[in-house]
């Protein structure tokens, strides 16, 4: 899938590089050294190259391809998926951010299968990250390759950089949204779709 956050200038271009495990283990080993971590115990001296292995997995969007079908019943409704994980790292301190995200479209000619909305939220989320921009860009994506009337799109994360350093604000949660299209416009619809995607509670 093309880098649609690039094209509609969401995130810089950008050219990763290949990827060389040995020079980030070093760098690991080095970089706790300088914070005074002891890695001559058993138990810790493989830790630099777990650390690299680590970030090289949370840094890498698996490729796929955003297959679509034709909207051949004319179904107009809702098709929205609740609760799909977000692991990714905030690009600010390099920790990581996680929780879930409920992404939702009204269809117009094309439908997309449902893995793929979750597969979507990986592809944004496996790089150095602000949930803002997360948020936009998965809701963009998805407004562009269905052609989608309206595209509804409310991330819930936790942040250790605010949770397990300076504020220190344990069990915190943000959120943020993205309604692009119909919904950006109808508060009607939105209500709808908030109700959909938050059954338990009222919408605003």
């Amino acid at each position: 899938m093309r880098d649609t956050a690039t094209a509609h200038g969401l995130l810089p271009p950008r050219d990763p590089g290949p990827v060389d495990l040995d020079a980030a283990e070093r760098a690991a080993r080095d970089f706790l050294r300088h914070l005074g971590v002891a890695l001559d115990a058993e138990a810790a001296e493989q830790t630099p190259g777990r650390m690299a292995r680590a970030y090289a997995e949370l840094l890498a969007p698996r490729p796929f391809s955003l297959t679509t079908f034709p909207n051949d019943h004319g179904y107009e409704g809702f098709v929205i998926a609740r609760d799909i994980p977000v692991h990714s790292v905030c690009e600010h301190h390099f920790l990581p951010f996680t929780g879930v995200a409920h992404v939702g479209y009204l269809p117009g000619s094309r439908i997309v299968g449902l893995s793929k909305l979750a597969r979507v939220v990986e592809h944004f989320s496996r790089r150095p990250q602000v949930q803002e921009r997360l948020t936009q860009q998965i809701a963009s994506c998805l407004t562009e390759e269905l052609d989608a009337d309206a595209v509804g799109v409310v991330v819930e994360a936790e942040h250790l950089c605010m949770s397990m350093r300076g504020v220190q604000a344990s069990g915190s949660a943000t959120t943020t949204s993205a309604m692009l299209g119909s919904l950006g416009k109808d508060a009607e619809l939105r209500r709808e779709f908030l109700a959909l995607i938050n059954p338990t509670r009222p919408g605003p």
